[in-house]
């Protein structure tokens, strides 16, 4: 049976400020009315396989289970990595999982933020892959481009095997040249990140070439710990464990490598170059996403968060609004949005990793203004949900209900708030925000004091497991 093991951990940095570090891009609308994590639930539709086991970082575990909640489809769990250490370790841990109950799935690796346009082009490889995997090889899928890409990673193929073909080797990002030749040849496929392999094959290739790897996971998995769909390991065991590709440890050096070639319109997304050719264009090439008027203006991407865009005369031009950033690009100068980014972060930008709506695992707050001793907030609370009981010791808060009824406490005592009502929560006082309702509950939070950081907050309790034991 195949077991899709779905990489989720990347930052996203080269599409900021659309993608940020706390909701990177694997998690955003960018092609069509899903999610890319969502998408790549749904390719698997039709194909046999046993429930997906997603991988991820902590920072992003909610944001996850809410997505694929929203699907409603069965997942095999949920696998929180510590800290990032690239693609070998995670899917070693995703492999001795697999094998704990004796038993031994075929691992069918895809990355979380991939568009791939052709389904039945994708599941038709991976069936023609199954039979290569089964026999204990290691299957790695090749795109059949008809451009020379230099963003991308190239296999080049061997001799030819059943259904596919012996990778002879794995090549670097090319030149322009390089890689002219390269599709000029024939004999090469860019690189896509998908696999497919037994599980125990991977371990053996893995212990024998990185034991340093394989060790340092397999101790991690042995001390789990199950919280709601979230599956945690031992975290000083895999802080240990170097940070490597599963390329370079274990797919460049294995003798039983082969290459299923994959023609489905498959594009990583890399940049915003890469947006814009899976996005829907006009007959000028512009991509227009969000309200946007434009006059003599071609080529261009244009994605508008919240705000009225317009263009006059321009061409070639890349245009992000988010509700806290503007970025304006050439299109053939966007890669270099990571050079931004860098700059950011050396001057400690808060807009690196959060945007100014943040999601959590109750709802979702929006900072709409904020000043030297102020902060104005809307919450939406989901029906159900209820934030940690906590305190504060630098802030007061008052909560002003739109819409909806919101169950508060303040220390001993509990009241129902409804529309066009407020509450008054003192500095230091204990309190907590729950939905009592089945419809979003939506308020206005104005926060006073000498300090309104995040970081001003003393949980007691919480349902999803951030009180610190």
């Amino acid at each position: 049976m195949i077991l899709p093991i779905i990489m989720a951990g990347g930052s996203g940095t080269r599409l900021w400020p659309l993608s940020r570090g706390n909701y990177p891009k694997q998690f955003l609308k960018l092609h069509g009315n899903n999610t890319m994590l969502q998408s790549t639930l749904l390719r698997l539709d039709g194909l046999s396989h046993s429930p997906a086991m997603l991988i991820c970082n902590e920072e992003h575990r909610f944001i996850a289970a809410e997505q694929i909640r929203q699907l409603n489809v069965k997942h095999s769990g949920i696998f929180l990595e510590p800290v990032g250490r690239n693609t070998a370790p995670a899917i070693a841990l995703a492999a001795f999982k697999a094998i704990e109950n004796a038993q031994d799935p075929l691992l069918l690796v895809l990355a979380a933020d991939h568009v791939i346009e052709n389904k039945d082009a994708f599941q038709e490889s991976i069936i023609k892959a199954k039979s290569l995997a089964e026999q204990g090889k290691l299957v790695t899928f090749g795109i059949v481009g008809n451009t020379p890409e230099t963003g991308y990673g190239y296999i080049k193929r061997g001799s030819e095997v059943q259904n596919g073909f012996v990778v002879d080797s794995f090549v670097e990002k090319p030149d322009l040249e390089t890689a002219m030749s390269y599709v000029s040849s024939g004999d090469y496929y860019w690189n896509s990140g998908m696999f497919l392999f037994k599980a125990s094959r991977y371990l053996e290739e893995l212990k024998a070439f990185r034991p340093d790897i394989y060790k340092a996971c397999e101790k991690a998995v042995q001390v789990q710990n199950n919280d709601m769909d979230f599956i945690r390991v031992d975290k000083e065991a895999f802080e240990a464990c170097p940070d490597e590709s599963v390329d370079y440890a274990v797919m460049e050096h294995t003798k039983d490598a082969v290459v299923v070639p994959m023609d489905a319109n498959w594009n990583d997304v890399g940049g915003f170059s890469a947006l814009w050719e899976v996005s829907e264009q006009d007959a000028d090439g512009n991509a227009f996403i969000g309200d946007v008027k434009s006059v003599d203006t071609k080529n261009t991407l244009i994605f508008g968060e919240d705000k009225l865009i317009t263009t006059v005369g321009v061409e070639n031009l890349v245009i992000v609004n988010t509700k806290d950033a503007v970025l304006v690009a050439h299109k053939d100068e966007s890669q270099k949005v990571k050079q931004i980014v860098n700059q950011l972060k050396a001057d400690d930008r808060s807009e690196v990793t959060f945007h100014r709506e943040v999601y959590r695992p109750w709802g979702k707050y929006d900072s709409v203004d904020n000043g030297e001793r102020f902060q104005v907030k809307r919450i939406t609370v989901k029906p159900g949900a209820k934030l940690s009981v906590q305190m504060h010791h630098h802030r007061a808060e008052h909560w002003v209900v739109v819409s909806g009824t919101a169950k508060v406490q303040i220390d001993d005592t509990e009241q129902f708030v409804t529309e066009n009502e407020s509450v008054y929560i003192p500095i230091t006082a204990v309190h907590a925000l729950e939905n009592p309702g089945k419809v979003d509950l939506e308020l206005i939070e104005v926060q006073s004091g000498s300090y309104l950081g995040e970081d001003d907050i003393v949980r007691f309790e919480d349902r999803y497991g951030r009180v610190k034991g």
